[in-house]
């Protein structure tokens, strides 16, 4: 057992305590003790001052030393007796301390097992004595949360309900003053229910609690239910009373068992009682028919008809419950309501049937921020689902709704925004917001709150306008601009005749000041001033007559005029839809300068086409010819069949004849050359056999491959096997190609011609791997007579790769080359592979 309780339980035996004290008997034991001891001392001392006196008496007795022995003899049976006497008071006050101590311990077992006994029970015993404290004993259930401390338990307020403390404050003194029994239920603030008994007992006031359990706690429950539902039907039945509306109640068998005023009104009774035992009803038989149906096919019957009260027909909502033990009623007079809910209802299908209409999008939320009505155009701008918005969806749900299909503007703090916007609600002005979403369109929302509550949302589309009044001002803008930048002179005059606008160009024409221009002046005026620079007066007659002539005859006039300082102006007036006209002036003084410069620039170039095509043909046959002459002499003479030459004469002519060949090809080059910028070469396309043009190519070059030991692999795809192209034009580009290739190959190198075919286009590359050409000179190599060197030799005339990209071009081609130093290059030609109209052309 705790201590707690054991301590409770030792204070409300007190007094047995008390009773079985042995400290007392304790205390007498000692002091018997003490006499004891006293007794044998003295008892001792007597002994001692006997022998003494005998050591010390002289031999011979006489009446004195007789009397003295006489007495000493008797002190000393005394103090024997006494001593003895003392000795067995002793014995017996041991043996009762040892009595008292067993029943003690006996006591205390008790205690213990009765105190067990009582705490198997969840139980407190409080008992009451006429003057002292009251004991308090025991432990409660925790769910109780009785407090444990003796003062907290017995505040009964602080955790019994306030009805069952002071129930049991008036028990307590009922038990205390006149000893009157009681037996309490009482519920805790925790929700359990106790009882209370109280007896007397002793003549102390004795109450124990105890956790109710089982039928005696479903009896405390039901009991305190009980008394609340008594009470809430008194407040009810008080309520009904004075309510305005007619309320009844039924037995089971259908009879009238209750009515209030309100009823007893409607049916014209005197009295309630009278109109309960008459049965009276409120509604007739079809009404109650009616009732019945409704009813039985719902726990609640609910109709709306007229019934005739104080000869007044009015409409009537009535509401009937039935249960086993009868029906209770009550019809609420919604006449006023019904006529107001009609006519609201006309009203809103009107707003609703306009609101429809509308091609503003319109929403309205009630109170309970639920949608309530929405437009055909709301669903249409935000792209929802009739099914949905016809639920009555909450706000904040549609917000939701339409952020999720990315129909809101993208928010970085949607918590906040969406707080924002439904704030509306709490609001006592319009809220006017700017969405612009993640389509392009801006809505400007308006949310307009309801003085009984709710929102009215309309969003206004104004994308259009928007867009409309950006390209508006764009324009107007770029109509400035572009007016203030341009180099031509415009004016335009009104209707009246009167200068509307005019740019920066027109003011430095005429020498006029830009604020006189501002005043907006007649046309008479301008022509007036602009006539210091031109006095030719039908020129100005005719731009009069075309600014303020009549609509009817309003015609495009222009013309050019002379300035006296040399300056040559086109000027052209033209009509505007609006009655206003434009008038134009272009200084075009730069333009008939240089367009007699380009005159007589286009006689020159006449001219030097005349002398280059001169020199074509003087090359060709200056140089040609005794060319001609020199190679074939030079064959002759190394052909035997004319003489025999020595070896060194031999050489000699093997040295004119491949410088003639060399000399050849250059003026053959040159002359491919000139042809090209005299325009003169023509590109004839046909379907080219690929295999056998390669094929004659190597052949041309063989004692060239062979010279440098060189390998050439060829690579040609299958579609790439016929080309569309000029067969001669191709074969100079690939033999120059080839040429350029084997030039600058490292001996027992590799070349490789490689033919392919594309979607649109055949792909020639030539590759080799000789030194490669230095980065600084790529941008170089296709323009006419750019050489470079490889060692000790020095390269061609420069004209091959510029001749292939020509040829290239030709085709309607290109080329492009790559290389790097010490790598080898490779050139790649791209052929259309359907031809185009310009192959067929001359060359521009």
């Amino acid at each position: 057992m705790s201590g707690h309780g054991r301590g409770r339980w030792v204070a409300m035996n007190e007094d047995f305590s008390r009773a079985v004290d042995t400290s007392t008997l304790s205390r007498r034991l000692r002091s018997l003790k003490a006499a004891t001891s006293s007794f044998a001392l003295a008892f001792a001392a007597g002994g001692v001052a006997a022998a003494h006196a005998q050591d010390v008496a002289v031999p011979a007795f006489g009446s004195h030393e007789v009397v003295l022995s006489s007495t000493l003899m008797g002190v000393l049976a005394i103090a024997t007796a006494c001593a003895i006497g003392l000795i067995r008071a002793r014995a017996r006050a041991e043996e009762a301390v040892t009595r008292l101590n067993r029943q003690s311990s006996e006591n205390r077992a008790r205690i213990d097992l009765l105190e067990g006994i009582l705490d198997t029970d969840d139980q407190v015993v409080v008992s009451w004595g006429v003057n002292d404290a009251p004991l308090v004993s025991g432990l409660l259930d925790d769910r109780a949360r009785a407090p444990r401390g003796r003062a907290e338990f017995l505040a009964f307020g602080t955790w019994l309900t306030p009805e069952a403390a002071a129930d049991l404050e008036r028990a307590l003194t009922a038990l205390r003053k006149r000893g009157e029994v009681f037996q309490l239920s009482l519920p805790t603030r925790s929700g359990t229910h106790l009882e209370a008994v109280g007896r007397t007992a002793g003549g102390r006031a004795v109450v124990r609690f105890r956790d109710l359990t089982g039928e005696r706690l479903r009896y405390a429950e039901l009991s305190e239910r009980h008394r609340r539902l008594g009470r809430d039907v008194e407040a009810m039945r008080a309520l009904l009373e004075a309510m305005p509306a007619p309320v009844w109640l039924k037995s089971a068998d259908g009879q009238l068992a209750w009515i209030n005023a309100a009823y007893a009104q409607a049916v014209d009774a005197a009295d309630l009682s009278a109109a309960v035992a008459s049965g009276t009803e409120l509604l007739d038989a079809q009404g109650r028919a009616r009732i019945v149906q409704e009813r039985a096919r719902a726990p609640v019957g609910r109709a709306t008809f007229p019934i005739v009260v104080a000869g007044q027909r009015r409409m009537f909502d009535v509401i009937e419950v039935g249960s086993a033990n009868g029906t209770a009623g009550i019809a609420v007079d919604v006449s006023e309501l019904d006529r107001t809910r009609s006519e609201l209802k006309r009203t809103i299908e009107f707003h609703a049937r306009t609101l429809d209409q509308l091609a503003t999008a319109v929403a309205i939320f009630g109170a309970d921020k639920r949608l309530q009505f929405y437009n055909a155009a709301y669903r249409a701008l935000f792209g929802l689902d009739a099914g949905f918005l016809d639920g009555g969806p909450d706000d904040g749900v549609v917000l939701d709704t339409l952020r999720a299909a990315r129909r809101l503007p993208e928010q970085a703090d949607w918590r906040s925004w969406k707080r924002e916007i439904l704030s509306a609600y709490q609001s006592v002005e319009a809220k006017e917001h700017w969405w612009h979403l993640p389509d392009g369109q801006t809505l400007r929302v308006i949310a307009n709150p309801h003085p009984q509550g709710g929102v009215t949302y309309v969003y206004e589309n104004v994308t259009e306008r928007l867009d409309l009044e950006k390209r508006y001002n764009a324009l107007i803008r770029v109509q400035r601009e572009t007016l203030d930048h341009l180099a031509e002179a415009v004016a335009v005059f009104g209707s009246d005749g009167r200068l509307r606008l005019s740019n920066p160009a027109f003011a430095t024409i005429w020498r006029l000041a830009e604020t006189t221009l501002a005043a907006k002046p007649h046309v008479n005026d301008v022509i007036a001033w602009c006539s210091a620079l031109h006095d030719d007066a039908d020129a100005w007659v005719r731009l009069r007559a075309a600014v303020t002539g009549l609509a009817d005859n309003r015609t495009r006039a222009n013309g050019r005029m002379l300035l006296k300082n040399g300056s040559v102006v086109d000027w052209d007036c033209v009509p505007l839809p609006d009655g206003a006209t434009m008038v134009t002036f272009i200084d075009v003084t730069d333009s008939v300068n240089v367009e007699h410069a380009l005159r007589d620039k286009n006689e020159a170039l006449i001219e030097a086409d005349k002398i280059k095509t001169d020199f074509v043909g003087l090359v060709s046959y200056e140089l040609r010819s005794p060319l001609n002459v020199i190679s074939g002499f030079a064959h002759l003479l190394a052909d035997p069949k004319i003489g025999t030459l020595n070896d060194k004469q031999l050489e000699y002519a093997d040295h004119i004849q491949s410088s003639s060949e060399s000399l050849r090809t250059l003026i053959d080059d040159i002359l491919e050359i000139a042809g090209i910028d005299a325009g003169i070469i023509k590109i004839e396309p046909e379907p080219v056999d690929t295999q056998p043009l390669v094929g004659s190519v190597l052949e041309a070059l063989k004692d060239r491959v062979a010279e440098a030991g060189l390998l050439v692999d060829v690579r040609i795809a299958p579609l790439a096997g016929t080309i569309t192209a000029d067969p001669n034009r191709l074969r100079q580009i690939l033999y120059n190609l080839v040429s350029n290739a084997i030039r600058f190959s490292h001996p027992r190198g590799r070349v490789e011609i490689e033919l392919t075919a594309e979607e649109r286009e055949h792909v020639l590359t030539v590759r080799d791997t000789g030194s490669g050409i230095p980065a600084d000179q790529l941008a170089f190599v296709f323009d006419r007579f750019y050489t470079r060197r490889q060692g000790q030799r020095r390269g061609g005339a420069g004209l091959g790769l510029a001749l292939v990209k020509s040829f290239v071009e030709l085709h309607g081609g290109s080329v492009a080359i790559e290389s790097a130093e010490g790598q080898g290059t490779a050139v790649t030609c791209r052929f259309p592979r359907t031809p185009t109209d310009h192959l067929t052309t001359t060359a521009a």
